[in-house]
């Protein structure tokens, strides 16, 4: 028996079998809804409201007797019974518009931009593909010699070419174009990665079309996907756009992912979304920069060691079983169309290596396109996420690690935690008398849960104002209604029901903090063990690069406040944005760069947390706000110090 059921505020329909699990249903026809545990019914963010119809199963622990009563269901638990309508709340999909805001970061300190003109002046500018237009001599009685070897000679004594492979495909377009053309066309060569290499014609147009060369950069993160279109004559940036990877559905970290993938059809499955998203970001920056997509000779792509794997439809299995072994960490180049990429079959494809199974190429792109690995300061690199990885070291040396933080920093775990989309709390203030809030929301709409920026400050600013003590735990005696116990849990309300975007009280409790609090205890514990690993300590560090779209919104007071970040001046703390686009750029540009990576990827050492028996005591000690030891931050001290001083003066 089959059940249509419809899904609101789409208006999108489908049939299903009947006992279909709710959440398939709505992957099938095409409707996100947040699984971040993939499916397996722990984390609560499939929240639906069934409106009409009758599901069975549904229920959980995470949804209040009035979330029931009101119609609510976890969609990976429901399963269809009837005919259904299913309304999908606002805190339980994605709003990908706010990726592609204009906005200016917090507290931005931008590196020194990628300097084109520079590059071309020390003769680094050696494009991993390039054009040539030739007019080739036509052929004579006399001189009769083969198309092909006409090209490569002609290529040889003008441009000095030497040692060329030749694609089969242009053979089989050459007698035909070059007549067509009058023996004037345009060559696009690929160029070796090693100098003894060869280079490879791989595609052959009429005419002059040399002005017309496009590649595309693309970061493949876990969250989100961004892909830049590149003009590779002015080495600018001409369209860029970014959009959620569609694999959250399946799970929101790798090794949900990675399990999904294990299922029969998981790995095809999750292959074939992430291509799709891929493909949909090409299509928007390709009308964007009014190009063709047969123009786009190179595509860079960079990603952590799972999406990599994911991505070329690899077996991902060996990545999360020790001893942590992924398939490769180098890949060859290919045609981008051979994995489904929507790009013409002579268009080249560009993999970033990884180092280990959870350092991947996105932390390589990040390095170089950072210019870690040129600088003599002594530089930590953090790339802030639920797969946190961190680097420390120089042009020198270097050495990487990775950290399970948890989905705390992207609002995973977080009874209000949503991404950093339209209605995201992502400031906020307090008064220290009244102990009332101030926010800001994404968007300045109105709030509809709390993203990972957000949730820093609240902390913060909460810990600050004592109405939360180190451990995260509430201060029951401040006499002010907004700190409540509800359902056994203490909590304090950041937005009552009536001022939100949803049905409900928004709310921070102390499940929540103590989320954040291991993630960040993760994060910081890893930078500390890394570098006595290697013998060095904070106070060693000349300067911290913090990566990715999540770092560029920190706010850097509060995150040394909940000792997510050491404690320093801020003028050694540098955002370098998305550094894995920033790298698969600079790949694109050129050759030069491409054949410094695999000296870059061999210098750097990488360390096994899991193996490191300091690891766990410093992670223990991080469990406090900011730190077990309050020296380590002697700014805040003094805040605090003061504080307690105010409120003993207050108290008498």
């Amino acid at each position: 028996m089959k059940h249509k059921i419809t899904f609101q505020p789409y208006d999108r329909s489908i049939e299903v079998e009947d006992g279909e699990i709710l959440i398939k249903a709505a992957l099938e026809a095409g409707v996100h809804i947040n699984a971040s545990c993939g499916g397996a019914g722990v984390c609560g963010k499939c929240r639906i409201i069934i409106e009409q119809g009758e599901v069975e199963g549904g229920l959980s622990e995470m949804l209040s007797n009035e979330d029931v009563e009101k119609g609510y269901r976890l969609a990976c638990m429901s399963k269809v019974k009837s005919d259904l309508v299913v309304r999908v709340p606002v805190e339980s999909y994605v709003d990908a518009s706010v990726l592609n805001l204009k906005t200016s970061p917090r507290h931005t300190a931008e590196i020194k931009p990628f300097d084109f003109e520079e590059l071309k002046e020390e003769g680094l500018f050696i494009p991993p593909v390039e054009k040539k237009y030739l007019e080739l001599p036509q052929p004579t009685a006399q001189d009769n010699i083969p198309d092909l070897t006409r090209l490569i000679n002609y290529l040889n004594i003008t441009h000095d070419e030497h040692r060329l492979l030749v694609n089969l495909d242009v053979i089989r377009k050459l007698p035909d174009m070059l007549r067509k053309a009058g023996f004037k066309i345009t060559v696009t060569i690929v160029r070796p990665v090693r100098k003894d290499g060869r280079s490879q014609i791989v595609d052959i147009e009429p005419g002059d079309t040399t002005d017309r060369n496009y590649a595309v950069a693309m970061d493949i993160g876990t969250t989100t996907i961004y892909g830049q279109a590149i003009d590779l004559n002015e080495g600018k940036v001409i369209s860029q756009y970014g959009d959620f990877n569609a694999q959250i559905s399946y799970g929101e970290d790798v090794i949900s992912r990675i399990a999904f993938a294990e299922k029969k059809g998981g790995l095809e499955k999750l292959h074939k979304v992430v291509v799709g998203t891929i493909n949909k970001i090409l299509g928007k920056i390709i009308k964007q920069a009014g190009i063709d997509k047969n123009e786009i000779t190179t595509i860079t792509l960079a990603g952590n060691s799972t999406m990599t794997q994911l991505l070329l439809e690899i077996n991902p299995s060996h990545i999360r079983l020790a001893p942590y072994v992924p398939a490769s960490n180098f890949y060859p180049p290919f045609s981008a169309s051979e994995i489904g990429i929507d790009l013409a079959a002579h268009t080249i494809a560009l993999i970033y290596p990884g180092i280990s199974s959870y350092v991947g190429g996105d932390i390589v792109a990040g390095i170089m396109g950072s210019g870690v690995y040129r600088t003599d300061k002594l530089t930590l690199y953090m790339d802030i996420g639920t797969n946190a990885e961190i680097v420390v070291g120089n042009k020198d040396w270097m050495a990487c690690t990775a950290c399970s933080a948890g989905p705390a920093f992207e609002g995973g775990g977080i009874t209000f935690g949503m991404r950093a989309s339209k209605g995201a709390i992502e400031d906020f203030a307090i008064n220290p008398v009244t102990y009332e809030p101030m926010i800001i929301t994404k968007g300045n709409v109105k709030a509809k849960g709390i993203c990972g920026s957000g949730l820093i400050t609240i902390v913060a600013q909460l810990f600050e104002a004592g109405v939360i003590d180190n451990r995260g735990k509430f201060n029951r005696d401040l006499g002010t209604d907004r700190i409540r116990k509800k359902d056994d849990i203490w909590e304090y309300v950041i937005v009552k029901q009536e001022l939100t975007g949803i049905d409900r009280d928004i709310t921070i409790n102390e499940p929540d903090i103590d989320n954040l609090i291991r993630a960040k205890g993760a994060m910081y514990s890893g930078a500390l063990t890394l570098l006595e690993e290697v013998g060095l300590s904070i106070v060693d560090v000349e300067q911290v690069y913090l990566a990715g779209g999540f770092g560029s919104y920190i706010d850097l007071e509060k995150a040394m406040t909940i000792g997510l970040l050491p404690e320093m001046e801020p003028d050694k703390i540098v955002y370098i944005g998305n550094g894995s686009l920033r790298g698969c750029k600079m790949n694109a540009l050129t050759n030069s760069f491409r054949r410094q990576v695999s000296s870059v990827v061999k210098m750097m050492t990488n360390f096994e947390l899991a193996e490191t028996s300091s690891y766990m005591d410093h992670y223990v000690a991080a469990l406090f706000l900011p730190h077990t030891e309050l020296n380590y931050f002697p700014k805040l001290k003094k805040r605090l110090d003061a504080l307690h001083k105010r409120k003993a003066v207050k108290g008498r």
